[in-house]
């Protein structure tokens, strides 16, 4: 018979009771959510530095952030389906390992080929945390706690954009390009030992079911198409072959994914949960909101570079006010969404987003002053951090704690995609109208020593591009309002108090 507290894991336990569980494991998700953001936005800095020391095509350029974004997408869902069975906890480990080991060897890569599969390997362990960190947050907070505790992951994810860009200028114009990637490491080492510390192993909320790699394979070969078209479609040609055909494959495979979904025993998504219509509206509202929220840090970060001559490590800063605007706005979103149904403050936070993108795209010009520029990118930061808590939390409290692995693998996995069209969709409208080698210089950072007429053709490519984004979250503003009325979201009558998790 074991004694009270003879175990050692019991006694390390005990060391902590006096902090409750569910604040430790916010400590936990805040470094995954930390690394991961910052390993997402370092490269949008400092990707002109990688491209010109491999000497990177443009699509090789693009490929380095879509690569990344794709795997997530894909992963995200399959992940998500995955940890009801095997268990959260485990899966959370297993990416802050392998997230880790590839941080490191990307900083070795010999070439462009090796450093976009590392970055895809990087993608599987981002996914693993990304999947779980919301999951375990919402399985370990109380009802009345929880709109608090997902705040403060948002408000985290936001410190990870505000010091993402300052590192990777940091790095590219200080260290290099492999410290862009190395940095990671520590951060990584120290997150995982702490997790291990702290984490306990909760009991799996599936069953051993089999997983759905019939609608993996299809979602992804479908998005595959659709990133191929829209990369390549400003160099080939919209009306070129292999573009058209990513695009029709992307366009034929949707259906059939639903196909797929709707006939299978053990679907990856469950698309009962869409008859529920806060569900539905608030994951439609969630990836329009996704396609334009990831583009603009990276648009003005390489306007900036391109356009100003600036250095990565000022472009950086300069592109602080989007994160700041989201810092900021994180932890009142969270506090009001106590009080406030997700309808109102969700569709709030897309109204300051789009007035946003539209300042920003007025002043997105070679002869503009930074301040309107920085206005604009602090309107929507700010409005992106006062639509994200509300309307998470909207979505996590409309399912059961049995489904919530899958519930998050949806939102994530509409949140990626939206994140990789994002990005295809700035890259490809903003460089469409440059000539190749006038594409090129704008990758790497340096079409200001080029003619004025490709610096002005660039330039309102980019200001082209952040009004389609605008679009993009003024249709979220319809879909968001026309929600059904909840309830504030710190009353959620569906989220099942967590206190007891303490006792497994």
């Amino acid at each position: 018979m074991i004694r009270p507290h003879s175990d050692p894991l019991a006694r390390r336990r005990q060391d902590y009771s006096i902090v409750p569980y569910h604040w430790l494991v916010l400590t936990v998700t805040s470094i995954g959510v930390l690394v991961v953001g910052l390993n997402a936005s370092t490269l949008n800095v400092a990707l002109p530095t990688v491209v010109r020391h491999f000497h990177a095509s443009p699509l090789a350029a693009s490929w380095m952030l879509l690569s990344y974004m794709l795997a997530n997408a894909v992963l995200i869902l399959f992940f998500g389906r995955l940890a009801d069975i095997v268990g959260r906890e485990r899966l959370y480990l297993t990416g802050f390992f392998i997230l880790t080991a590839a941080s490191l060897l990307l900083g070795v890569s010999p070439n462009v080929a090796v450093l976009i599969f590392f970055r895809v390997v990087q993608a599987v362990g981002a996914a693993l945390i990304i999947t779980n960190t919301t999951a375990i947050i919402t399985d370990v907070f109380p009802s009345r706690l929880l709109g608090q505790g997902l705040g403060l992951n948002v408000a985290l994810v936001s410190v990870a954009q505000l010091l993402g860009p300052p590192v990777g200028g940091f790095f590219a114009t200080s260290l290099g390009w492999r410290w862009v990637f190395w940095f990671n490491v520590p951060v990584g080492v120290v997150g995982l030992l702490w997790a291990l510390r702290v984490l306990r192993r909760e009991p799996r909320t599936g069953m051993r079911e089999p997983i759905d790699f019939p609608g993996a394979v299809v979602m992804a070969l479908s998005l595959s198409g659709l990133l191929y078209g829209l990369s390549e479609g400003g160099v080939q040609g919209w009306k070129s072959l292999p573009v058209v055909a990513g695009i029709v494959v992307a366009v034929v495979l949707v259906p059939v994914f639903l196909w797929i979904e709707h006939r299978a025993a053990y679907p990856m998504v469950d698309l009962s949960l869409f008859q529920n219509r806060d569900f539905a509206m608030a994951n439609l509202a969630n990836f329009l909101n996704s396609v334009a929220r990831n583009a603009p840090l990276l648009l003005t970060a390489l306007f900036l570079q391109a356009v100003h001559g600036e250095r990565p490590v000022d472009a950086g800063i300069k592109v602080l006010p989007i994160s700041v605007g989201l810092l900021v706005a994180s932890p009142i979103a969270g506090a009001l969404s106590r009080r406030y149904p997700a309808r109102v403050l969700s569709t709030a936070g897309l109204v300051c987003s789009t007035a946003g993108l539209v300042v920003l795209a007025l002043n997105l010009t070679p002869t503009a002053s930074y301040p309107p520029m920085g206005i604009g990118l602090a309107l929507t930061g700010f409005g992106f951090g006062l639509f994200l808590t509300p309307n998470t939390t909207s979505i996590m409290s409309t399912v059961s704690k049995q489904r919530r692995g899958i519930a998050n693998g949806v939102r994530s996995m509409l949140q990626n995609t939206g994140f990789v069209v994002s990005t295809a969709l700035a890259l490809a409208i903003s460089t469409v109208s440059l000539a190749p080698a006038a594409k090129s210089q704008a990758y790497a950072g340096t079409l200001s020593h080029l003619s004025a007429a490709s610096v002005d053709t660039f330039a309102n490519g980019c200001r082209a591009a952040l009004l389609v984004l605008a679009a993009s979250t003024a249709a979220a503003i319809v879909v968001s309002y026309n929600r059904g009325s909840t309830a504030p979201q710190g009353h959620a009558s569906d989220v099942a108090p967590e206190e007891a998790s303490a006792m497994h």
